[in-house]
């Protein structure tokens, strides 16, 4: 059986961004059984208009990403109570083509401020619902203080914040190891 493929999508366009840092760090926690691929490129998406060319190229490589991944784990800053726009934008391209639909995911905010970015992760679930993924309850985290988690180099200092990414990510492959055998 092939390796597990994971798709991971950050939400931040910052190079040193705590939620790719987390990525990272997820990444690592997989280790070799798993195919792990960190997206980048949301920034040259055209805006959603489903008037457009559906054709544009970084738009179907994006859609061919998703939809080639056993798995997707999408994590994002909160900015002004929500996702970020770039985030939104790339997963408003998928609504009519279904990428994401049928698709084990898991949704991770990540923010300073004691709130741990909910509102960001409450409007990310809605999305990810109506596109049609395969989550249940712990297919999705939010982490306060992030500042206080992860070192000024990207690494995770705190071992709590470890545990519950690699529940996480179990979790995840628990659901795409269920769907695999559904097949």
């Amino acid at each position: 059986m092939k390796n597990i493929q994971i798709l991971a999508i950050s939400g931040s366009l910052r190079s040193n961004s705590s939620n790719t840092n987390i990525l990272k760090a997820t990444a690592e926690i997989a280790g070799d059984s798993v195919d792990f691929q960190i997206y980048e490129g949301l920034d040259t998406f055209p805006h959603f208009n489903p008037g457009i060319d559906e054709d544009n190229e970084k738009v179907a490589h994006f859609r061919e990403k998703v939809k080639n991944a056993d798995g997707v784990i999408i994590c994002t800053p909160e900015y002004a109570f929500g996702v970020p726009g770039v985030l939104k934008n790339a997963l408003d391209w998928t609504v009519s083509t279904g990428e994401f639909n049928d698709k084990p995911v898991v949704a991770i905010s990540a923010s300073p401020l004691n709130s741990g970015g909910d509102k960001a992760l409450a409007s990310l679930l809605f999305t990810l619902t109506a596109l049609g993924t395969v989550k249940n309850e712990g297919s999705s985290l939010s982490i306060p203080n992030i500042k206080q988690k992860i070192s000024a180099d990207g690494k995770l200092i705190e071992i709590e914040l470890k545990n519950q990414l690699e529940l996480i990510l179990i979790n995840l492959l628990e659901q795409i190891n269920k769907k695999r055998e559904n097949r």
